[in-house]
């Protein structure tokens, strides 16, 4: 089963803010088959730790206007890797080196791309 139009609706909204903040290489993958936990991986690159941490703020900022909020976060203090867990929608702002390492997108290859426009 694909993610919900809510969930669609919600990485649109948190892809146009991180693009709004200089976000790059924005992907949605549909996770709905292989994990349980969530519907859609939103990954976004930013380019220094501050930028991260203005993403991942920003998305929290917009999506708690909606009444979504995050029901877990982690790295905002560091800012190499943002985990922000709204549920069905999990976002990870990663810093380039670390997109690039853990290549998030390699290990879910199998998942479909949700258009983030």
């Amino acid at each position: 089963m694909p993610a919900s139009k809510e969930t669609v609706s919600l990485v649109k909204t948190a892809s146009k803010v991180a693009s709004d903040k200089l976000g790059e290489n924005i992907v949605a993958l549909d996770v709905t088959e292989p994990f349980a936990l969530a519907e859609v991986f939103l990954i976004i690159s930013a380019t220094n730790e501050r930028q991260a941490q203005a993403i991942g703020d920003a998305i929290e900022d917009e999506l708690l206007k909606q009444k979504i909020k995050a029901r877990f976060r982690e790295g905002r203090q560091t800012g190499r890797w943002i985990l922000l867990d709204f549920g069905d929608l999990i976002v990870h702002v990663m810093h380039e080196q670390e997109r690039e390492f853990y290549s998030l997108e390699r290990l879910w290859s199998d998942c479909p791309v949700v258009p983030t426009a």
